[in-house]
């Protein structure tokens, strides 16, 4: 392809993205030697393309369960995600298609003593789907509530390097931190944090989903649906192209494959791989596989045992052959983990030695250590934790009785499994999005007392090491802690990063997207915001 036809091709994509006129692409191609007639041709290609506002979107995804509420401190799953940031959730920043953190309802960040005080300054004219002004108290309000002395807030653990939270005037917002901290801003993109009205006398009101987010909530049914149609003030107006949109919770694969199939929905998160194939084949289906930073896990509980003994957990990641995972499991969609949820493009990344690779020698020598040989172990699993995570734990099974384990498969409920299975079975399987940061990945899943550390894996020097980082500036000194901290939890952890998985979905081309984010699935859950009917 030579430079023009390249320049070509972004000036296309930009007619359909909105961003060039007729005018401007006639210009340019008819000035490069492209006769008029063609160049009329390319525009109208191109603008058939171009966002436009209508229509409803209905999309299938493998998250949800009845238990669920619109309290945003008690969400964990990907649907809750995607209502956060995608639906009526707005929060102070957002993520880019290329990770950066850019602002949202802030206009402004502004760092300042050592990036130990940030200050956010809204836009002016924020509205809340009330119709209510927001200002900077609702997001002080909506701040305390996730760092309340009772709050159990899935956010609370990173939040509590804020110091103090205040409203300076407005629309001016200061946060005070007990110690610097480069990374906050991306703190505030957190799903959980949109920003709600605040209630007289203090506290917010999230009961009915009311924020400034680019959908207004019409209907929830937990673990059922999610309807809302366009926010006619939302703070941007080049985007929220549909009318209306739908989600549902559709956890059963097949059953998702189906909808899409037969038109019921737009699109589906976590495409069946096993019949990725027969979608391809499909000429009104379009699969999207975005290499990003979510990883599956079987975390164990080093509390309890057996795997309060680092020789069983040790054993147990020798006996279990990631690469086939890789193969059999995700069929190629992704790549072995090796005990460290910090994903290669992120930046401080490290691969920490020795890899865990299949040796059932190594287990039973670790074992031995132990004094645990014929190990037997409970081992709970759902396709509610990933797809395939019910395959993947028979075939670590398989795997294992190679080093004399058994591994006893216990195949939990789809719906329950996140209230009464994550963090409260020893053993069991798990997802993580991922973070874009070293630090938060770390605090929300590994530090001491995070809310969400299902390992519940205490390690000192990890958490001194944790602390320091954040607010130190020398990046060789930093990347120096954050190898380190790398090591010690491949080392010592209860976590086993079995695979990191791409995120592959599956829409029908009457819809149509430009870039996409490598965050998180759902285009980083600014899938309602974005995307638009083709």
């Amino acid at each position: 392809m030579t430079e023009f036809d390249m320049k070509l091709k972004q000036a296309q994509k930009a007619v359909s993205l909105g961003k060039l006129s007729r005018r401007d692409f006639m210009q340019f191609a008819v000035a490069s030697g492209v006769t008029i007639a063609a160049a009329n041709t390319l525009f109208a290609t191109a603008a058939r393309a171009a966002p436009k506002k209508g229509g409803t979107f209905k999309i299938g995804v493998g998250h949800g369960a009845t238990t669920d509420t619109l309290d945003p401190s008690t969400w964990t799953n990907g649907l809750q995600f995607d209502m956060s940031v995608g639906i009526f959730g707005a929060q102070l920043t957002q993520i880019d298609q290329k990770t950066a953190i850019v602002p949202h309802l802030a206009e402004s960040i502004e760092p300042s003593d050592g990036a130990s005080k940030w200050v956010f300054k809204l836009r002016k004219g924020l509205t809340f789907h009330n119709g209510k002004t927001v200002t900077a108290q609702d997001v002080v309000e909506t701040y305390n509530y996730h760092r309340g002395e009772k709050s159990k807030s899935a956010v609370k653990s990173v939040l509590a390097i804020v110091k103090d939270i205040k409203a300076d005037g407005p629309e001016t917002v200061v946060f005070t931190l007990n110690s610097g901290s480069a990374d906050f801003p991306y703190v505030t993109s957190d799903y959980h944090l949109p920003i709600y009205p605040a209630k007289d006398g203090g506290g917010i009101e999230w009961e009915k989903g009311i924020s400034a987010g680019p959908y207004i909530l019409e209907n929830y049914e937990p673990g059922i649906r999610v309807t809302a149609k366009r926010n006619p003030n939302y703070l941007k107006p080049d985007s929220a192209w549909f009318d209306s949109v739908e989600i549902l919770s559709i956890v059963d694969t097949a059953a998702r494959t189906n909808a899409l199939l037969s038109g019921e929905v737009h699109y589906i998160n976590r495409a069946d791989l096993k019949t990725i194939d027969m979608l391809k084949q499909n000429p009104e289906i379009e699969i999207v596989n975005v290499t990003g930073f979510g990883h599956y896990v079987a975390p164990m509980n080093v509390t309890q045992k057996p795997f309060d003994d680092v020789h069983v957990r040790l054993a147990l990641k020798w006996a279990i052959d990631r690469k086939e995972l890789v193969d059999k499991i995700l069929l190629g969609y992704g790549t072995p983990g090796n005990d460290n949820p910090i994903a290669p493009s992120i930046k401080f990344a490290t691969n920490p030695q020795p890899v865990y690779s299949y040796d059932p020698e190594k287990a039973k020598f670790h074992l031995k250590k132990a004094g645990m040989e014929g190990l037997k172990v409970d081992f709970s699993t759902s396709n509610a934790a990933f797809s395939g995570a019910v395959d993947a734990a028979l075939l670590m099974q398989a795997q294992a009785k190679a080093a004399g384990i058994d591994i006893n498969v216990i195949r939990e409920p789809d719906d329950s499994y996140w209230d009464n299975v994550w963090m409260k079975k020893p053993w069991s399987m798990s997802y993580w999005g991922g973070r874009p940061t070293v630090d938060w990945m770390m605090t929300t899943a590994y530090a001491a007392d995070a809310a969400w550390n299902d390992t519940s894996w205490k390690n000192p020097r990890f958490n001194e090491l944790l602390v320091a980082a954040r607010s130190e500036t020398d990046e060789t000194k930093r990347a120096a802690m954050y190898a380190e901290m790398q090591q010690i939890l491949h080392d010592d952890g209860g976590v086993i990063v079995l695979m990191f998985n791409n995120f592959v979905s599956a829409n029908s081309k009457r819809v149509a997207h430009g870039d996409l984010n490598s965050n998180f699935d759902d285009d980083g859950g600014y899938i309602f915001e974005r995307w638009w009917m083709a």
